[in-house]
């Protein structure tokens, strides 16, 4: 990081390609055999959940290598629905991996999401990677999936001092990442080739999204 321009801004029309590349590398064979996310990323920007003004590029000297997209989510009991929004896919070029322009990004968007007053961010995925900026199981609210356990991948940050009093529920995430394997070939076919390959992560990544919170909070 140290001497590099960085800038954190909102994606123009003419970064789709760029940004779509820089997604599908850092996500290569990371959770399944080839990618999913670039697609995601193009299907959100015009979905009804996308949330533009929470969504950015960071440009490190002039060049796009990494982004955060956010989309509108909820927590619904049976006496409400709260709305929360979710950030993903979060993504940074793999060279500049541990650099610390993940956690500018992440940092940078959590504040943006605070200025707008929402209650909360709900995210699935890795503990370790979320923890650090105050993320915690989803069971210590009372928050659940939809089959009613609570799973140490569900994650939530509350973005107010009691903004989630009485809000526990089931976390619903947008239908935005409902794809197919045939549309994301489709779309794959606009990048180079790349080999797809079974990979020891991609079962670390499908253990820890069945592996159950047992923390006492």
């Amino acid at each position: 990081m140290q001497n590099s321009n960085i800038i954190i801004r909102r994606e123009k029309e003419d970064d789709y390609y760029i940004t779509e590349s820089v997604a599908r590398e850092a996500f290569w064979n990371l959770y399944c055999m080839g990618a999913e996310e670039h697609y995601i990323i193009h299907k959100m920007r015009k979905h009804k959940d996308f949330i533009n003004e929470i969504s950015f590029v960071i440009e490190i000297d002039g060049i796009i290598q990494g982004g955060i997209f956010c989309t509108h989510s909820k927590i619904i009991s049976d006496k409400n629905v709260c709305p929360t929004i979710t950030f993903g896919p979060v993504f940074i070029s793999p060279k500049y991996h541990r650099q610390g322009f993940g956690r500018k990004l992440i940092t940078y968007a959590i504040e943006k999401a605070r200025e707008q007053n929402y209650y909360a961010i709900l995210v699935l995925g890795f503990d370790y990677h979320y923890k650090p900026y105050g993320f915690c199981g989803g069971k210590k609210y009372n928050i659940c999936m939809p089959d009613g356990k609570f799973y140490k991948s569900l994650l939530v940050l509350p973005l107010f001092e009691s903004a989630l009093e009485q809000k526990n529920g089931v976390a619903v995430f947008s239908s935005v990442f409902d794809v197919n394997k045939k549309d994301v070939d489709d779309f794959d076919k606009k990048f180079p080739q790349k080999e797809k390959k079974v990979l020891q992560c991609q079962f670390e990544y499908q253990k820890a999204c069945m592996s159950l919170d047992e923390q006492i909070y």
